[in-house]
C-alpha cells in the first residue's frame, strides 16, 4: 500500500515538533469514517531492553471486520529511529510502521493504532501522524491515558466518559468500557473518522477481552518477531 513522503525525517526533538506543527493542519477530525468498514488493520510495535540502539518488531495485522479472521500481516524489524522523547514516541516507531504497511497488499479500510490520536499534549499522536501519512481513517486505542481528566464511566460494556484537555475542557477522546467490571481503554480519534465512530468500532473489535483483536494480534506478532531476532 501507498504510504506517502510528506517530511524529511527529524534529526531532534526541535525538528521533531516543527513536523508535528506542519502535518497538525492536514488533519481530518470530523469526518465520520467508513460506514461499513470490512477490513481493519491493527498495529503495534515491541522493543528489547538493555544497552544501545532499543531493537524493535513492528507488525501489522489486517482483519475482516466482521469475522475477525487475519486477513494479512507484515513485520518489520530493525532498531528504534528516534530517541525516548515524551511527547514524540511516535518518531521512534514511525519508520518500522510504515515499512510494514509498504509491504501489505491489502488496503486496510481503517488503521487502530495501540496509542493516541488527538488525546496528546500537542494534539497529534500517532494514529493522527498515521493518517495523515496513509490518507486512511485511524484512530488509538490506548491502555492509560496520556493527557486529560475524566469521570469513571459506568461498570457496564460500552459505557463511557469524555477525556478532556484538564487546561481547556475539550474532549479529546472518551473512556470507554470494553468488559464490564474491566478497567476502560482511552480511545481518541486520529484521521478521518469521528469519535463515535471509532468507539463504536474499538467496542465490536473487542468482543472477549479488554483490548481489540487488533491490538492483541498484532501486539503477539510483534513479541513473537522480536524473540525471533533476538534469538538469531
Amino acid at each position: 500500500m501507498e504510504v506517502r513522503d510528506l517530511h524529511p525525517w527529524p534529526d531532534t526533538a526541535a525538528e521533531a515538533m516543527a513536523v508535528q506543527d506542519r502535518l497538525r493542519p492536514l488533519l481530518v477530525l470530523d469526518g465520520p469514517g467508513p460506514a461499513s468498514p470490512r477490513t481493519v488493520a491493527g498495529l503495534d510495535v515491541s522493543y528489547a531492553d538493555g544497552d544501545g540502539p532499543s531493537r524493535l518488531a513492528a507488525a501489522v495485522v489486517v482483519l475482516e471486520t466482521r469475522t475477525l479472521s487475519v486477513v494479512e500481516t507484515s513485520v518489520v524489524t530493525g532498531t528504534a529511529a528516534f530517541p525516548y522523547v515524551p511527547g514524540l514516541f511516535a518518531f521512534r516507531e514511525l519508520p518500522a510502521l510504515i515499512e510494514a504497511l509498504r509491504r501489505l497488499t491489502v488496503v486496510p479500510d481503517v488503521l487502530v493504532c495501540d496509542g493516541y490520536g488527538v488525546a496528546h499534549p500537542r494534539r497529534f499522536g500517532l494514529a493522527c501522524h498515521l493518517g495523515v501519512l496513509t490518507g486512511l481513517p485511524s484512530f488509538g486505542v490506548a491502555k492509560t491515558p496520556f493527557t486529560g481528566s475524566y469521570d469513571p464511566p459506568g461498570e457496564e460494556r460500552g459505557a463511557s466518559a469524555p477525556l478532556r484537555d484538564p487546561g481547556t475542557g475539550e474532549v479529546v477522546g472518551r473512556v470507554l468500557r470494553t468488559r464490564e467490571g474491566v478497567r476502560p481503554v482511552f480511545v481518541s480519534v486520529g484521521h478521518r473518522i469521528g469519535l463515535d465512530a471509532a468507539c463504536e468500532l474499538a467496542l465490536a473489535l473487542s468482543p472477549r477481552y479488554r483490548l481489540p483483536e487488533t491490538t492483541r494480534r498484532a501486539d503477539r506478532l510483534s513479541r513473537d518477531a522480536l524473540a525471533g531476532l533476538l534469538a538469531s
